[in-house]
């Protein structure tokens, strides 16, 4: 065996360690970014879903409409539409509406819908999408905004949107 001050034993070079870069905080934020196994399409699609479905809302006089960006607090979803409605037939014809502008104009289809019969909160399920159609009542009580308060909100013109659409 060499002992380490004979000149047999050799020298190791030494290899440099590169410091870390500090990192951002989107970069602390593994949902601030598409990734392949979370979203493989990106947030591109989404987006799209959720602009047809508030132009839909908009069109069968919903009030209140707002698209919510909670890619950044969810893996499940990415957008977020509100939209209040008048009375239990403008909802079901809302979310009728909706349901065949996603379906049957963009192809894609809806994994779930629950509080249609009730009226008073109609959610439909798109996966990257969610819908959430209220009375005034329902609406004021869960207070979804709130709730997801670090979500972004979508101005409706930055999607080509506004609310006199309707």
């Amino acid at each position: 065996m060499n002992e380490p001050d004979s000149p047999e034993s050799e020298e190791q070079p030494v290899e440099s360690v590169a410091e870390p870069k500090p990192s951002s905080p989107a970069e602390d934020n593994p949902m601030a970014t598409a990734s392949r196994s979370i979203r493989p399409h990106g947030l591109a699609d989404g987006l799209k879903l959720a602009t047809a479905a508030a132009r839909v809302a908009l069109d069968n006089k919903a009030s209140d409409v707002a698209v919510l960006d909670v890619s950044a607090q969810s893996a499940e979803f990415d957008f977020f539409v509100l939209g209040t409605g008048t009375s239990r037939r403008q909802l079901h014809a809302i979310s009728e509406q909706i349901d065949d502008e996603l379906e049957k104009v963009l192809g894609d289809h809806r994994m779930g819908i629950e509080g249609y019969d009730e009226s008073r909160w109609i959610v439909l399920d798109y996966g990257s999408v969610v819908i959430h159609l209220f009375d005034d009542e329902t609406r004021e009580y869960y207070d979804l905004e709130s709730l997801w308060a670090d979500a972004k909100l979508v101005p409706l013109a930055d999607l080509g949107l506004s609310s006199s659409d309707a």
